[in-house]
Formats: structure tokens, C-alpha cells, sequence
């Protein structure tokens, strides 16, 4: 703590960060690691784990779901969804709760609307004010080690790094997929422009665009973590093709980023310096469901929550993003899976649980044991959920067939001598 104040003091008296980041060389290059100038003087960290897959299997076919939804926003700021895909909703309804339903209608507030009224019920001559219609169809199909088209990208959130993966990048790259996982600027080895503007949410989504732009293939899935969620419907909105599947670990509920006017984050980088040590302190006990000595070895072996006061000022005071709003979401039509840490004091479950509501395919699994950090905590079950969710495939119902009408019965003439003709029978169509 006595070190911690020392530096910050020296800090506020020479006006240069304490414990700045800067790019280190590795001498490993044989665990995939690389280092990629995205800009000018902008180096980020990459882990490019390309597995050496002993057989390729072909991908399967897959289902087709059909994504059909109204989406209106209303000038009380009420936000009302409509799902038209009659089969493709029954389908998902069929793989989450194993029963099948009709339609759904969802109906909440914007939580960034000023007026406070509770929702009602909808009357016919009220003008909206904004509708999408979203009419398309979407292959999905099992994604698998063995699938050279396939492509994991991993992208950590505020604090973080590369390094809070590692069980996932291991596990999976043993199975044989092809994973990616940056560091985002100012993290873990990349490098720390001394600089607020390089550190907004513009600036790291343009960061993460150019990494996935550098490493995609065909069939691409994205999973993020708290802050690292963003980023990810960030590129489903921008290559809605390329992104196959998605997971959000943490992420919160479907709102417009603004930073907080009052928040400890506003303070002087100097004074958060100095306060290091109560941050590090509160990021654990809220970022585990336990504090022993076990969750401070993760800590301290990840690389989590190890980022100079500088940058942490600067990605809580950069979290502005109006367009990330909840008809922004509800746009998505990638299959999402939601994993929650019971714990989490961070983000509470309701916000994910909003999340789903919102989402078009969207899967919610909650882990008890879990805390907001439940990739380094419950790594097994992290994994398995993770691993079944790629595997995941839907059934495409087929459609209902149509009976053939009855003709009516013509009366056969009474005539003597002649004969019925001959029965001829049709020939039969080849199935193609």
C-alpha cells in the first residue's frame, strides 16, 4: 500500500502513469503467440493456436431456421416484438424447455426511455415510432474440431487479457479448433498508447474488427466476456454472415453504453493509483464466489485485473455506445448462448435474463457455483457448455402436408357392350 502511495504521488508530481503497459517479445513462439500492428504505433497481442487435426471431416448440412420478426418502438418508449417464424420458434422453444409453442410476443420498456409510465397495452391507432422487419432464413449447422472452416474467437473484458482463457484455449484447441484471442490495447502484452481516445469503445471495436477480419474463416463463433460481449454483437452486426454462433459470458443486459458521471473511475489516474489496492481487493470479492487463497493464485497466474490506473480510467470513462441498444440486439439473428455466474456481483442474473428475452435464439444456463469471473472458477462446466453449444445443431420440422382434395364421383353411363379402358399407371417421380 506504502509503494502504491509513493507512486502515485510521484505520479500527480511528473504527470506520467504509473505502470505504464508496453508490448514485451515472447520466447515462445511455438504457443501461437504473435503480435499484430492493427495501427501506426498500435500493437496488440494475439494467441493463434492453428491445432494440427490428424483427419478433416466434411461439415454436415445442418437445419434451417427461419428468423422472421417485427420489432416497433413506440414514442412512450416501449418496445414491442413480434416472432412470425412459426416453425423456427417452435423449434428453438423445443430445444431450450423440450415443449413445443406457438409465436411468441414480447413486450418490455427501454430501459434508456425518460418517461417511467408502466407499460400497456397497445392500441391500434398509436403511431410507432421506429419498426424493423426482419424476414431471413439461416442454415445452422454442428461445428466441430474436425471442421477447417471453423474459428473461435475469444475477446476478454475491462481488467483482463488473453491469459483468463487459457483453460479454453487449451481445451479446445486439444479438440482441434482453430482459436484466436486477442489483447485489447492498453491489456495483458499489447501496447498503451498514453492517450483517453484510444480507448474507447470506437477505438477497441476497430481493434477487434481488424483482428477478426485478419483470422475468419467461413464459419466464425465469437465468445466474450463482461465488457468483451459488446464487441462481439459488435461484429455480428457488422459480418452477419461470417459469424455462426455467439457466446456471452457476463455480459449484461441489452443496453446503450454510457460511462457513469459518479463513479470512482472519474477520480485522478494519481489517486486511483493509490487506491490500487482497495480495486484489486473489491474486484475479488465481487468477481468470485469465493476470496481464498486458490481465487488470489488466479488472479495473480491469469493476468486478471492487472491493468495501470491510466487505462482503467480511460475504458470505464470510454463505455459510450448509444447505437448497442435493445432493438440493436433484437436484430440478431445468430444463435446465442448466455452462460451466468450465480455470484456475479457485477451483473445481475435479470440482466442476462433480459438479455435472452430479447435475443431471437437465445439459450440461458446459470452455474451456481460461478461468480463473474466463472471461466477461471468453473472451468469444466464452462467448457462442456461451451463444447455442447458448438455441437449444437437445430431440426428443421418438416412441412405439413397438404391432403389432396376429393374429387366428386361422375356417375358412370349404363351402356351395354363396352368395355372400361385400361388402367394406365403414372410413372414414378425420382427424388433428387
Amino acid at each position: 500500500m506504502l509503494t502504491s502511495f509513493i507512486e502515485g504521488l510521484l505520479c500527480c508530481l511528473t504527470s506520467k502513469p504509473a505502470n505504464t503497459v508496453v508490448p514485451v517479445e515472447t520466447s515462445e513462439p511455438a504457443d501461437g503467440y504473435e503480435f499484430v500492428e492493427v495501427k501506426p504505433g498500435r500493437v496488440l497481442r494475439v494467441r493463434h493456436i492453428i491445432p494440427d487435426r490428424p483427419a478433416v471431416e466434411e461439415p454436415s448440412l445442418g437445419g434451417i431456421v427461419s428468423c422472421k420478426r417485427k420489432i416497433t418502438v413506440y414514442r412512450n418508449g416501449q418496445l414491442f416484438i413480434e416472432n412470425l417464424g412459426e416453425r423456427a420458434s417452435a423449434e428453438l422453444k423445443t430445444c431450450q424447455n423440450g415443449e413445443t409453442e406457438p409465436n411468441s410476443m414480447v413486450e418490455v420498456e427501454l430501459t434508456d426511455c425518460r418517461n417511467s409510465s408502466p407499460p400497456v397495452s397497445i392500441p391500434e391507432a398509436r403511431k410507432p415510432k421506429r419498426t424493423v422487419v426482419i424476414d431471413c432464413e439461416r442454415r445452422i449447422a454442428a461445428c466441430k474440431g474436425t471442421h477447417s472452416d471453423v474459428a473461435l474467437f475469444f475477446i476478454h473484458g475491462v481488467g483482463g487479457s488473453l491469459d483468463i482463457w487459457g483453460s479454453q484455449l487449451d481445451f479446445f484447441s486439444r479438440l482441434g479448433y482453430e482459436v484466436i484471442a486477442p489483447d485489447l490495447a492498453g491489456h495483458g502484452a499489447s501496447s498503451s498508447p498514453h492517450i483517453a481516445a484510444a480507448y474507447t469503445f470506437y477505438a477497441l471495436a476497430e481493434d477487434m474488427r481488424l483482428i477478426f477480419k485478419r483470422y475468419a474463416k467461413k464459419r466464425n463463433i465469437l465468445i466474450g466476456h463482461s465488457y468483451g460481449v459488446s464487441f462481439c454483437t459488435f461484429l455480428a452486426h457488422e459480418f452477419p454472415d461470417q459469424i455462426h454462433k455467439m457466446v456471452m459470458i457476463n455480459g449484461g443486459g441489452p443496453t446503450a453504453l454510457e460511462p457513469s458521471l459518479c463513479s470512482i473511475f472519474n477520480l485522478p489516474t494519481c489517486v486511483l493509483h493509490c487506491l490500487s489496492p482497495l480495486l484489486a481487493w473489491s474486484f475479488l470479492k465481487a468477481g468470485f464466489a469465493r476470496q481464498g487463497s486458490r481465487e488470489k493464485q488466479l488472479l495473480k497466474e491469469y493476468n486478471a485485473f492487472n491493468v495501470s490506473s491510466f487505462v482503467l480510467r480511460a475504458m470505464m470513462s470510454g463505455q459510450y455506445w448509444p447505437e448497442g441498444d435493445e432493438v440493436y440486439h433484437a436484430e440478431l439473428t445468430v444463435p446465442v448462448l448466455l452462460v451466468h455466474g450465480m455470484h456475479d456481483k457485477f451483473v445481475p442474473v435479470e440482466e442476462d435474463q433480459r438479455m435472452a428475452e430479447i435475443l431471437l435464439m437465445a439459450f440461458l444456463k446459470v452455474l451456481e457455483d460461478g461468480s463473474h469471473m466463472v471461466m477461471l472458477e468453473c472451468p469444466e462446466a464452462v467448457n462442456t457448455l461451451l463444447h455442447e453449444f458448438f455441437l449444437w445443431e437445430p431440426v428443421t420440422l418438416p412441412p405439413p402436408k397438404k391432403e389432396p382434395k376429393a374429387r366428386p364421383e361422375t356417375a358412370k353411363p349404363q351402356t351395354d357392350n363396352i368395355s372400361e379402358p385400361a388402367t394406365v399407371r403414372p410413372a414414378t417421380a425420382r427424388q433428387t
